[in-house]
């Protein structure tokens, strides 16, 4: 049997540790907090994810010294840390975090390199809701690593017939895709909270994709990546679904709520936050509109009004 670590126990980790458990690994959980690791193990249920029981088979409290895998979801700003506080090993990492860290403007696996160099890693994306996938819904992910031999040996540690893991051999383009569709997530939101109407999110979300495309292919990513499950599949979920928080927080900003009241209303890391103004710093001097936008908004730099104004004020040119 295999033998997966899953670090992190928010709603991400624990859905990523049922389905490992699913497909047929030994799995261990393992909270940051030793008192929320007790408390999870006692009771089955994560308050994150309340609607699913946590399989007795899985164990929660500190990592195994062998592993054939080691997954981590923690919010991408702890990633560092996270990685920081693993043992040293060969057990392939896979990055389940989505966003770019604020202090050093790096994607996630470049984290990893620093600080693990050397390690096989690969991350983990998609158009997946934590509790769908806690709950075996239907889903489909991907799984990127430049090498063959990473995908091959990690995608059977996670796949099942009803999560379909498809291998891609793009890390960049996967994770800018997964950074970047949370950021033009919170402004599909304002635009719908404003009440611009579904015709202003639809070309909202059509020219967000193109800006991700721009983005990842500047940082050495390839198109057809953006155009798949970890681009435009994550992005439209991400700006439709009411499960999402960046979506709901950029809902409450459109409908006049201050960034500290929308943040004081949500479960969770709205990981757009942090990552809006890291996403525009590492792609300045491209043409990215939105993601500067929404950077600026979230800053106080602009005002919803302005910020819309300033959009549809663009200059007019083929698409």
């Amino acid at each position: 049997m295999h033998r997966v670590v899953v670090i992190g126990a928010g709603a991400w980790g624990t859905a990523l540790a049922i389905q490992a458990h699913r497909a047929g690994a030994a799995v261990t959980l393992v909270p940051h907090d030793p008192v929320r690791a007790a408390a999870i193990a006692r009771s089955r249920l994560n308050p994150r994810l309340p609607t699913t029981a946590i399989p007795a088979a899985i164990a929660v409290g500190p990592a195994p010294q062998e592993a054939d895998a080691v997954l981590l979801a923690p919010p991408l700003q702890h990633l560092r840390a996270s990685l920081a506080g693993l043992a040293r090993g060969d057990a392939p990492l896979v990055i389940c975090a989505k966003g770019i860290e604020r202090e050093t403007l790096r994607l996630p696996l470049e984290i990893a390199e620093q600080t693990h160099p050397g390690r096989a890693a690969a991350y983990l994306s998609g158009p997946n809701f934590a509790h769908e996938i806690a709950a075996g819904l239907p889903a489909a992910a991907v799984l990127a690593a430049v090498e063959p031999a990473v995908r091959a040996r990690l995608i059977p540690l996670i796949a099942t017939r009803t999560f379909r893991v498809y291998g891609n051999d793009d890390p960049v383009g996967s994770q800018v895709g997964g950074a970047a569709k949370n950021v033009i997530a919170i402004a599909a939101g304002a635009v719908i909270g404003a009440g611009l109407g579904e015709n202003a999110r639809a070309g909202l979300i059509t020219r967000g994709l193109a800006e991700l495309a721009r983005i990842a292919g500047a940082l050495g990513g390839r198109a057809e990546t953006v155009m798949g499950l970890s681009g435009l599949g994550d992005l439209l979920l991400t700006c439709t679904g009411t499960a999402s928080r960046n979506f709901s927080l950029g809902l409450a900003l459109g409908r006049g709520e201050s960034l500290a009241e929308a943040k004081a209303t949500r479960r969770g890391v709205v990981e757009g936050v942090t990552t809006a103004p890291a996403l525009a710093a590492r792609a300045a001097g491209l043409d990215a509109p939105i993601c500067r936008t929404v950077a600026a908004l979230l800053a106080g730099e602009t005002t919803l009004g302005q910020a819309i104004a300033d959009l549809l004020a663009r200059p007019r040119r083929d698409e």
